[in-house]
């Protein structure tokens, strides 16, 4: 099927394209990677009357440390800069985890990770992981920058909160407090596909071995992303244990929203997120 019919600009500057987007409002969508717009739009569940390709406006293809610390990965940064990233395998071990696992390698030339957290899909890799690390968006409008916490970012199922007449510009991943580790798992019928179950873990230790800051967040078992803060709370203050594992994974199983479908039991995904919380936090005590 082929896309109704629409009007195209491509935009050399930020503020050109903001001005687009306030003309034409809900009938204007940005296009940056275009892995999940073009296929809605070749389907027609998507029929924006003007796309506004992103891809000429300049500094926004970064991935970068600032002097405290905070990871900025802009919005023309491919996934597949980041798989390939040294720097995310020196201080973000959760999002290293995960930049492999996104997709398969034709979608990771294409696509980026502030396009996926717009997406806002619930079986989408990046939001849980940017979730688990605390991070932010960072959006453009008529009246400047504002930051987006992650965890108000996704409204519900492919809805954010972005005004019609903003553009996300970049995701913030603060530093972290300590030696981080983590990761991402994923049980996906096979290479590529969306998640059955996604769980992400990330966990900053301080020199003594205590756990001072973690985040837990799930994929594909519910509406939207899920934060799991009483898994992640249950982690704090002391050292990884058995015990305080087995808790956190109890805690993250009861915190997913798994339906029944072709793709397997409520309870069985249920019990993958118990599974996967498991093994991503014995794998840093490692």
């Amino acid at each position: 099927m082929y896309p109704s019919r629409f009007s195209y600009e491509a935009p050399r500057e930020l503020d050109e394209a903001l001005g687009l987007l306030r003309e034409h409002g809900d009938e204007a969508k940005v296009l940056a990677g275009g892995q999940s717009l073009v296929p809605l739009m070749k389907l027609r569940f998507a029929a924006p009357a003007l796309l506004v390709d992103i891809n000429n406006l300049p500094g926004l293809d970064h991935h970068e440390v600032d002097d405290a610390g905070n990871l900025h990965v802009g919005a023309l940064c491919r996934h597949v800069t980041l798989e390939r990233s040294d720097l995310l395998r020196d201080t973000q071990p959760t999002m290293a985890a995960a930049a492999p696992l996104i997709a398969d390698p034709i979608v990771r030339n294409r696509g980026t990770l502030v396009g996926s957290l717009c997406h806002a899909d619930p079986q989408g890799d990046w939001a849980s992981v940017v979730l688990a690390l605390d991070g932010s968006i960072v959006a453009a409008g008529p009246g400047g920058r504002r930051s987006i916490p992650a965890r108000e970012f996704v409204l519900g199922p492919f809805q954010n909160a972005l005004a019609p007449d903003e553009i996300a510009v970049e995701a913030v991943i603060p530093a972290p407090r300590g030696t981080p580790s983590g990761g991402y798992l994923k049980l996906e019928r096979r290479v590529g596909d969306f998640a059955t179950v996604g769980v992400a873990v990330a966990v900053d230790t301080t020199p003594d071995g205590r756990v001072g800051r973690a985040g837990i967040a799930l994929t594909g078992v519910g509406g939207a992303t899920i934060e799991c803060a009483d898994a992640a709370a249950a982690l704090v203050g002391g050292p990884l244990t058995a015990e305080t594992i087995e808790e956190a994974a109890t805690l993250a199983a009861a915190a997913a929203r798994p339906k029944s479908d072709h793709r397997g039991s409520a309870a069985y995904k249920r019990h993958m997120v118990h599974t996967f919380v498991v093994r991503a936090l014995e794998g840093t005590t490692r």
